[in-house]
């Protein structure tokens, strides 16, 4: 059996696959109204069924009821000669009772028809028990009605308490017999839809032998076609003796061959190549990228090329050398020319004067058809790396002048050294002491400038620093400290002028503090004796919600030259006065500072007349604080400049 299946099912396997999709589409159609008969039939037959249930159900309850309020009285008076009879009669009138059982309190058979027909007495004497349903009560006085399967089919068991004045007797079990006509009608509608479904199947197989004799062979000649085509043979016809919608299925097969030919004879050998410039894009699209033939007309222009080029025009097929850049049209006329003639790509470095200056790199990579022998385009790829080059010279300035400024002290400190470990003995005490104060103020400026150093690479490392309400005369008096004997040495007025009940600042002390003093030491560093140096703080209009910083002095003042310049790392304005030494950070470690205070410094100056410093800090704010919250808990104090 299990073989004969096996094989069954090879040969449906094999049938279904070698079927076209009109046989298929009719096998589904057909599968599909068939299970729908069928639904319709199950549906139908269930109905029927149903219906009739309920009625045999209470057919039995009134019969169980009927019989019941009978027999009780002759079970009470324990007549059961009386029940035998009067239970043979309602027996034998109709054909719809299977069976009749009487039991007693406990559950024991002492009467079925027909399974005892003997005398009273003997009924009396059997012992057999009643099995009761789990859910049945009969001391509550409800009927029971169930259904089960027997051999002879459907039977409707019904279990009746019997009761005399409200006195429970035992239980009266009846079989009701279904209903014939239901039956006959369910068997009825069953064959019907058997015989459907029978022809149903019967015209698909017809139909489907109609099918492969017709249809089938010229198909399969289409699709073997059709896979010629399909695998690059565009020469493949068919020839088939077939009129009506199928002979002109294959005339336009053999017309689409045809031209099929002619494409790829006049077109093949394009697409290819516009396959392979596309795909050379794609792989260079994240930077500016142009694509241009052998004659140099440009085929595709990205938008990134076209914002670093300046092309506000339209240059597709336009040559590019009449719209590039005057630097890069200088650069790349050559190379561009080499490139379509066959040479090797190449890297290009050139800087655009352009509205915006900025350094790019052009790389120009020829593009191949598929057997790499047969240029047909250029590929450009530009990228912007002006930021790279600003950084690799900001760089390499701060390496040099950083290593400028270390030399000369410790060049300084070295000379001295020497000079006491080889001529200490031959030197008086007062050109030793001379020789060691000079080791030490060398000492001291290359300690400062390490410190500047460290503090500027702090500041610009992104380390974060907590930010709180901060009363602005504190670090003011603070620095005024620091510096009031330096400026009593010098005959300098240092003071203040600190509005009264100022409100708080957002800020970080200990870089206020440092900012304070950079610029103080900077005012008295460039006053004269008997100038003046002034700190004010007051605020501005109220709804900035800010206060002002200033640092005037009456000093030397700053040309217009160095204004520009005077932020910038190790610029220092004693390069041009030669009397004064620093280190050129102090003003760069400032401006970092007040960045992160989300301000800016800004300076007025006039040579000869002074110099006032300001800058405008944000008064302490919840909202300020709460978006500081996530900053750093702890912080590191600056050294000092």
């Amino acid at each position: 059996m299990q073989l004969l299946f096996e094989r069954f099912r090879k040969i449906i396997v094999s049938w279904w696959a070698d079927s076209n999709i009109q046989t298929r589409l009719m096998v589904a159609a057909t599968l599909v109204v068939s299970l729908l008969m069928s639904s319709l039939t199950f549906w139908a037959v269930n109905s029927i069924q149903q219906d009739a249930r309920l009625q045999d159900n209470r057919f039995g309850r009134d019969l169980g009821l009927l019989l019941s309020s009978n027999v009780a009285p002759l079970v009470a008076d324990h007549n059961y000669g009386d029940l035998a009879k009067l239970s043979r009669e309602f027996y034998s009138r109709t054909s719809s009772i299977r069976y009749m059982i009487y039991a007693d309190e406990e559950g024991r058979i002492y009467y079925g028809i027909p399974y005892s027909e003997t005398q009273v007495n003997s009924s009396l004497t059997l012992q057999r028990l009643m099995q009761l349903p789990e859910n049945f009560i009969p001391t509550a006085g409800s009927v029971m009605v169930r259904e089960h399967s027997t051999p002879d089919g459907e039977v409707t068991d019904v279990f009746v308490p019997l009761l005399q004045e409200e006195q429970y007797l035992g239980v009266l079990a009846i079989g009701i017999n279904p209903n014939p006509t239901a039956v006959t009608s369910s068997h009825l509608t069953r064959d019907v839809t058997i015989a459907v479904f029978i022809i149903l199947w019967v015209m698909v197989i017809l139909g489907a032998v109609f099918n492969a004799l017709i249809i089938t062979n010229p198909i399969k000649e289409l699709v073997v076609g059709v896979k010629t085509i399909a695998s690059g043979n565009f020469k493949k016809r068919v020839d088939l003796p077939f009129g009506g919608e199928l002979g002109e299925l294959i005339l336009s097969f053999n017309d689409m061959a045809e031209r099929l030919e002619r494409y790829q004879e006049q077109n093949i050998e394009e697409l290819t190549a516009q396959k392979a410039k596309l795909e050379t894009l794609v792989s260079t699209i994240a930077d500016g990228a142009v694509l241009l033939d052998t004659d140099l007309a440009v085929i595709l222009a990205n938008p990134t090329a076209r914002r670093l080029f300046n092309w506000d025009s339209e240059v597709v097929s336009k040559n590019v050398l009449n719209h590039l850049p005057e630097p890069v049209q200088i650069e790349l006329t050559r190379p561009l020319y080499q490139s379509a003639a066959g040479q090797e790509g190449s890297e290009f470095r050139i800087t655009l004067t352009g509205p915006t200056p900025r350094t790019v790199r052009i790389l120009l990579t020829t593009v191949l058809d598929q057997q790499r022998e047969k240029v047909k385009g250029i590929a450009m790829t530009v990228q912007d790396i002006t930021r790279e080059v600003e950084l690799n010279e900001a760089k390499s300035q701060f390496i040099s002048n950083i290593s400028h400024e270390l030399r000369t002290p410790l060049f300084n400190i070295k000379s001295f050294i020497e000079t006491l470990h080889d001529y200490g003995d031959d030197l008086s005490v007062e050109d030793r002491q001379e020789f060691l104060d000079t080791a030490n103020r060398e000492t001291d400026r290359l300690t400062r400038l390490v410190n500047d150093v460290l503090d500027l690479s702090r500041l610009e490392s992104g380390k974060q620093y907590r930010f709180e309400a901060v009363d602005l005369l504190q670090p003011v008096e603070q620095t005024l400290r620091t510096y009031q004997l330096t400026a009593r040495d010098r005959g300098i007025e240092l003071s203040y002028d600190i509005q009264t009940n100022l409100a708080p600042i957002w800020g970080n002390y200990d870089l206020l503090l440092q900012v304070l003093t950079n610029l103080i030491g900077n005012a008295l560093k460039f006053t004269l004796n008997g100038g003046k140096v002034m700190i004010r703080a007051y605020p501005l209009a109220e709804q900035t919600r800010q206060i002002r910083v200033e640092i005037a002095d009456t000093g030397i003042g700053i040309e217009p030259d160095d204004q520009a310049a005077i932020f910038d790392r190790f610029y220092r304005v004693e390069n041009r006065v030669h009397t004064l030494e620093g280190t050129g950070l102090g003003l760069s470690i400032v401006r970092n500072i007040l960045d992160k205070h989300h301000a800016s410094v800004h300076l007025i100056s006039e040579s000869g007349i002074g110099t006032t410093f300001w800058f405008d800090l944000n008064v302490y704010r919840d909202d300020l604080a709460r978006s500081a919250a996530d900053e750093a808990d702890s912080l590191e104090l600056p050294a000092q400049a």
